[in-house]
């Protein structure tokens, strides 16, 4: 708060920028308060495994089947409130497991916005700090046996299913799907929209539909 307004004297601000500004904190602080104590509330009743300092801005859905598991892990973020998204409108966060085998393990530091993710019968995991952009969903399941035709709607295809691994520090950019089977390296970065259908090893950038490696990063990228 004290740089903001040391920004705003800086910038000669009116009353009204300050008011402007009030209004953007109150904002925050209200979706953030209500959120975080509806997550705790929600995990307690549930039986989510929930750390110290998660934080949710806006209401968060959690679904969790019996005998599954779901961990949020300290120090997490998950926005689910448009007014808190820095440049996109967000859908709630949604955790949902659907089967007494599977798991959602969020590691130390994970930001999720507007993230979904549906497991069904396997793990799916996502590394320390790693940061999922708006709109984001990941599976672990195509939930439909792709053959014959004729049996998609009654055939469930469990025997396909297979989890997610990503590693820490992963950026994992607006609009994207990680389907079924994929391990996406510590470090790396899927830009926005891609479609993620194969493994993306570390420290590297994968773009596209379906995403593919476009650039490896070195030491020279952070000097």
């Amino acid at each position: 708060m004290r740089y903001l307004l040391q920004k705003l004297h800086i910038c000669c601000a009116t009353p009204r920028d300050f008011l402007c500004l009030l209004v953007i904190r109150g904002q925050i602080w209200w979706s953030a308060f209500w959120g975080t104590l509806g997550l705790r509330c929600k995990a307690a009743l549930l039986g989510i495994e929930c750390g110290s300092g998660v934080r949710a801005a806006g209401a968060v859905i959690l679904a969790r089947w019996p005998k599954s598991r779901i961990h949020i892990g300290a120090g997490a973020s998950l926005v689910s409130c448009s007014r808190r998204a820095t440049a996109a409108v967000v859908a709630p966060v949604r955790l949902k497991t659907l089967g007494p085998e599977a798991a959602i393990v969020l590691e130390q530091g994970v930001e999720l916005s507007g993230t979904s993710i549906a497991a069904r019968s396997k793990t799916i995991h996502i590394g320390a700090h790693t940061m999922i952009a708006p709109g984001c969903v990941l599976v672990d399941s195509d939930f439909h046996a792709p053959w014959p035709p004729e049996r998609r709607h009654i055939d469930p295809g469990y025997d396909r299913d297979a989890g997610i691994e990503i590693g820490d520090h992963v950026w994992i950019g607006m609009r994207c799907c990680i389907l079924k089977g994929v391990r996406i390296g510590r470090g790396s970065i899927v830009a926005a929209g891609s479609i993620v259908v194969h493994d993306v090893p570390e420290n590297c950038l994968a773009a596209g539909v379906p995403a593919r490696v476009v650039r490896a990063f070195g030491k020279e990228d952070f000097g």
